[in-house]
């Protein structure tokens, strides 16, 4: 669903961002990007989500070539970022009509995709608000909702949980386990909530001063009774705990 092959940025100034990584993500996966502050991961996710040009390297992305074939990579993946996107005046039923149509569904067609992302992400009953009447967690689900009105076959999810309550991100956690056990849809998402890798993703990849230095499954990770974090500290010298502030 994602190969990559020396994918690199370098900004104006000759900052190096990101210094030919190598990802391979296969369909159905949930897979985790992780890394320190200023590792790499936005600017990686935002390459694979056609939002920024890759200086160089190759990647291909749902099945098209990320830069030949833009407009295809964006008609198969969903992304959302970490800022979300809902309105807080809005009723978002209509919104989300609107979001539909725009990938071009017809208006009867749209109105039957958003009665299905509602009801798949347990929030028909809530069209008619705002997003400023909504809790954290139900707002973060209307933001995965835009994401898969057109049914997308690769979701990227940026920081998808961050100032979640505990409970609201243990309830996002079944949604995203849902996505792919029910839809098949394959999820690639940057966290730094460790207990999160370690409970959601299949596999993590670990990202610093712009190059892939670890990956493997969770388990394979945490060799010899290690935790994620004494992971990160062995191969970062940074602690991805302290810096989410848990």
């Amino acid at each position: 669903m994602i190969k990559t092959a020396g994918l690199s940025k370098t900004f104006e100034g000759g900052v190096e961002a990101v210094k030919g990584v190598d990802i391979s993500v296969a369909a159905g996966e949930i897979v985790g990007f992780l890394g320190p502050n200023g590792a790499g991961k936005t600017t990686t996710m935002r390459m694979l989500t056609t939002l920024l040009r890759p200086t160089s390297g190759t990647a291909t992305v749902a099945g098209h070539d990320l830069l030949a074939d833009a407009r295809e990579v964006r008609r198969r993946i969903g992304y959302v970022s970490q800022s979300g996107g809902i309105s807080p005046f809005a009723p978002l039923g209509e919104e989300l009509e609107l979001q539909a149509m725009l990938y071009g569904l017809p208006r009867a067609e749209a109105g039957t995709r958003v009665s299905e992302v509602l009801a798949q992400l347990d929030l028909k009953g809530l069209e008619t608000r705002p997003g400023a009447a909504l809790s954290g967690g139900q707002s973060r689900r209307f933001d995965i909702a835009f994401g898969l009105l057109h049914r997308p076959a690769l979701l990227f999810l940026d920081e998808p949980t961050t100032g979640l309550d505990p409970q609201s991100r243990a309830n996002l956690w079944e949604h995203i386990r849902a996505l792919r056990a029910e839809h098949g849809v394959t999820v690639f998402l940057t966290t730094h909530y460790l207990d999160e890798a370690d409970a959601l993703c299949d596999r993590l990849l670990i990202i610093d001063h712009g190059r892939i230095v670890a990956e493997g499954a969770p388990a394979e990770l945490k060799t010899g009774g290690r935790t994620l974090d004494d992971v990160f500290l062995d191969i970062t010298g940074r602690s991805l705990r302290e810096e989410a502030g848990v």
